[in-house]
């Protein structure tokens, strides 16, 4: 079976970026998707189009394809008063390239990394991580099957519908913010 929109697909990828590997599934822990349904990124599912189990394929993403280029408005000096709890500026946070949930105003969730700790302020990306990267990706095709009503219930755990309660390939807990890299 070939991997099209609506079918079940399991992969194992490496994504390198800047020559060095940002991330990859665990060993006997393929990426497991349904091709078209908006969970990975459009160019990502459209280079494994037509592709069966066994075969491996290699292809670069530029930035207007992954993350979109870094986005100057989103790197923003925030007071430290904003990172006050019972009355104090919790300073154990405030470190270089530490990720730090927040809301916006309209209640949106986003995570901005710490890019400088100033005397009275701190300067925070809200850019994705991966803005403005090319993207490298190698991946081999493990299964492709229809889709079950099992594939298509919600999982527990992080963002990204894997079924773990973290998982090293997406967001609640690294540097790949709310949405998974791939």
């Amino acid at each position: 079976m070939k991997v099209e929109n609506s079918k079940f697909v399991a992969v194992n990828y490496t994504l390198t970026v800047d020559g060095q590997i940002a991330d990859q599934n665990q060993p006997g822990h393929p990426l497991e998707f349904v091709c078209g349904a908006g969970m990975l990124l459009p160019k990502f599912e459209g280079a494994l189009i037509g592709k069966e189990p066994g075969e491996k394929v290699s292809f670069t993403l530029e930035p207007a394809d992954g993350y979109g280029e870094v986005i100057a408005e989103a790197i923003v000096e925030l007071p430290k008063t904003v990172f006050m709890m019972d009355g104090k500026v919790v300073e154990e946070m405030l470190f270089v390239g530490n990720i730090v949930p927040m809301s916006d105003a309209e209640g949106h969730r986003m995570n901005g990394i710490i890019k400088e700790v100033k005397e009275e302020s701190v300067m925070m990306d809200f850019n994705h991580p991966m803005a403005g990267k090319t993207l490298n990706f190698d991946v081999e095709v493990v299964e492709v099957r229809d889709v079950t009503p099992e594939d298509l219930a919600p999982k527990g755990g992080c963002s990204c519908g894997c079924d773990h309660d973290h998982c090293d390939s997406c967001g609640e807990e690294h540097h790949c913010g709310d949405e998974c890299c791939h």
